[in-house]
């Protein structure tokens, strides 16, 4: 009897697997457990006999992509009452700096209260009505100080203190790792929503990090607060190493790759340029009417760590330079591990302010509150290049790093 075509082929693949010597089984990948995961693997039982409201958005989602919250409103096991939305809404649905505002969910029929701006007395005062005994946070933050979702946890915490809730708090991944902080530090006359409390321009925490240190450091006084760690989860491990599906966090930020330089191309929100904002790669496109190929060969000059700088022309579809072709960069990090994305935005504001003469700061000098002092701005204006900026904050660096260091949850 003839062999089928099938057998043939299996045995031809098993053949030419077996001759070659490099052929081996794939490691099978550390598995990840989020905070949620793990707390739903428990039964729930660090939620018994309370009603709960969760804080969260469209990234609290279980890896199948699944809403946390819908399969938590489905499960006898917890008793699921409301749900608190922050910047863009829980559902995600509003652009930068709007919410979804006061409704009921149309899947789960849950109350959904708008937090977004809303802190202290107002926001305890939603809890109170809500009616919850615990308050519980799950979002996926992307590192950045001026990332406001970490600021609603901070928000959230000291209004459930205030309210007399517990607060819960289920980790996820900080996508571009936890290794350093870097970046200058925020000086708290420059407090606003995109930055409450001292802490650096890239954090290099989870939330549950973040928690514990907003706890202990800078809340009025401490709310009773549990978190939940991931399992499986190294400091030096970039979102694609979690085996979760990436969620954008907020419309602007489509992939971990723009997470990846967020935390400095952000600054360019301080500026007159684009920030890429309205088009397929914000963060990573940068430009302005009247800036050409000067601008990426001055960066690529000063042989930055990791990236490289492409000559870039584009249309915004929204926000700044709407509809007009402008000239620019696009940021390409060919090695992560040595990418410094703080260091690589303050040099592309010194290039840029070198090689075009329109550069101009934000009149309302929102570069401050994005660094967290004057301090940038300033050394900038005075003609300081990368290297003395950078020096410049490396003194407060050090103290929030040592502070950082006693809220660590993963080694």
């Amino acid at each position: 009897m003839r062999p089928s075509r099938r057998a043939l082929l299996t045995a031809a693949t098993a053949a030419a697997v077996s001759a070659t010597p490099t052929a081996t089984a794939a490691p099978r990948p550390r598995q990840l457990r989020t905070g949620f995961e793990r707390l739903a693997h428990d039964g729930y039982t660090l939620l018994d006999g309370q009603k709960v409201g969760i804080v969260t958005n469209p990234t609290g989602t279980t890896r199948d992509v699944h809403h946390i919250v819908d399969v938590m409103h489905e499960d006898d096991r917890v008793d699921l009452t409301a749900v608190f939305g922050p910047e863009h809404g829980f559902r995600g649905t509003a652009q930068a700096g709007g919410s979804e505002g006061r409704y009921d969910d149309p899947a789960t029929g849950l109350p959904v209260y708008d937090t977004y701006l809303k802190s202290g007395r107002p926001l305890a005062d939603i809890f109170t009505a809500s009616g919850v005994d615990t308050v519980v946070f799950d979002i996926q933050d992307v590192g950045a100080r001026f990332y406001t979702y970490i600021w609603t946890l901070y928000d959230c915490m000291e209004a459930a203190r205030l309210a007399g809730k517990r607060f819960v708090v289920l980790d996820r991944p900080n996508p571009v790792t936890g290794r350093a902080a870097l970046g200058p530090v925020l000086h708290k006359e420059f407090a606003t929503f995109v930055g409450r409390q001292p802490i650096s321009q890239a954090h290099g925490m989870t939330v549950a990090e973040l928690a514990r240190l907003f706890n202990e450091e800078f809340l009025t006084e401490p709310v009773p607060l549990e978190t939940v760690p991931m399992s499986g989860w190294r400091r030096s491990d970039f979102y694609d190493a979690s085996g979760l599906p990436w969620v954008p966090p907020s419309p602007n930020m489509p992939t971990p790759q723009t997470a990846l330089v967020y935390s400095g191309t952000c600054l360019f929100e301080g500026t007159n340029l684009s920030e890429g904002r309205g088009t397929t790669r914000p963060f990573e496109l940068l430009g302005a009417e009247g800036i050409d190929r000067r601008w990426a060969a001055a960066a690529n000059e000063l042989a930055l760590p990791g990236v490289r700088f492409r000559e870039a022309y584009f249309a915004p579809t929204f926000s700044k330079f709407q509809g007009r072709t402008i000239g620019g960069v696009q940021v390409h990090v060919h090695d992560r591990d040595v990418f410094d994305p703080v260091r690589t935005g303050i040099a592309l504001l010194v290039t840029a302010r070198r090689v075009w003469s329109g550069f101009a700061w934000r009149s309302d000098n929102w570069i401050d509150k994005l660094t967290g002092s004057a301090r940038v701005r300033t050394m900038i204006d005075a003609g300081a290049d990368t290297d003395e900026v950078v020096a410049g904050w490396q003194e407060e660096l050090a103290a929030f790093r040592r502070m950082r260091r006693k809220y660590l949850l993963y080694r």
